[in-house]
């Protein structure tokens, strides 16, 4: 198991690396969705599997659909639709898919050498998550939520103030 969380790693630090060096935004996407797969195999791996569900459902599908919908709504026109196709060439898949890959294939080793026994760590519950959050950090909790809500409003108002101001 070890190996396969150094090797999760190793494709979440190189996929995350082509994101920050990626000068398209396709790419940089493409590579993200990659990096968010496999730190939700690393999260699998070290015994959360509820952890690596949110990493799935929330960041790698529902934030990623929101990233992929801002970069279609800017489409610049013609001149950038025929910059797309240039970009969109079968070898742009190759460095994803072969990093995808390589996840899947650890991803279905960790299954079948967890139904073998082979696993050691315990895994953590959602009720033990919940306990956790909601018990001896009530407070720390609550303090986030409040600094998030506070954050939410004052990005509210100066848009607000912004949009007023261009009228």
């Amino acid at each position: 198991m070890n190996m396969i969380f150094y090797l999760a790693a190793l494709v979440a630090i190189s996929s995350t690396a082509l994101v920050v060096t990626s000068r398209n935004a396709i790419h940089a996407l493409l590579y993200l969705i990659v990096s968010l797969f496999a730190v939700a195999l690393i999260f699998y791996v070290i015994g959360a599997p509820l952890a690596a569900a949110l990493e799935v459902i929330i960041y790698a599908g529902a934030i990623m659909v929101l990233f992929v919908f801002v970069v279609m709504m800017l489409n610049l026109g013609e001149q950038a639709t025929a910059q797309e196709r240039r970009w969109l060439q079968p070898r742009i898949w190759f460095g994803p898919a072969v990093l995808a890959a390589l996840l899947l294939a650890e991803l279905l080793y960790v299954i079948v050498a967890g139904a073998s026994g082979e696993r050691t760590i315990a895994p953590v519950s959602a009720h033990d998550v919940g306990m956790s959050l909601f018990g001896a950090y009530l407070l720390a909790v609550e303090v986030s939520a409040m600094l998030l809500l506070a954050a939410l409003v004052g990005a509210y108002h100066l848009g607000q103030r912004m949009s007023s101001a261009e009228d």
